[in-house]
């Protein structure tokens, strides 16, 4: 049974986390496209070599909400930092075929712990 898209999303969350390349790489279409404040639609190969690999910058990374919207899926987390700040951001995904087709993430302000 295939995945639910918020499942594929979740995979490739966990894909990144372990840096897991191979499983991303059958998560992610052959066409991706990658924005984000700092990377304007990146293909998948400026993908592997921006942004996954970046994972070593992370302590946590807790997934807090996911919501479904058609072929997109909402997502916010929060992350640590090796320095010890926190962030939160939400991405939209779209999900085409049972693969990641866009990915679209949207920086967060930093988590003041109270």
């Amino acid at each position: 049974m295939p995945l639910s898209n918020a499942d594929t999303v979740r995979a490739v969350f966990d894909a990144y986390q372990a840096q897991d390349r191979d499983a991303a790489d059958q998560l992610l279409a052959d066409d991706l496209a990658f924005t984000s404040p700092q990377d304007d639609h990146i293909d998948k190969a400026a993908y592997f070599e921006r942004c996954f690999p970046t994972a070593d910058r992370l302590t946590s990374q807790e997934v807090v909400e996911v919501a479904e919207a058609g072929d997109g899926v909402f997502i916010m987390y929060e992350y640590e930092l090796t320095n010890g700040d926190r962030h939160r951001n939400t991405e939209f995904i779209t999900v085409r075929g049972g693969q990641i087709a866009e990915i679209q993430v949207f920086f967060g302000g930093q988590v003041r712990l109270s």
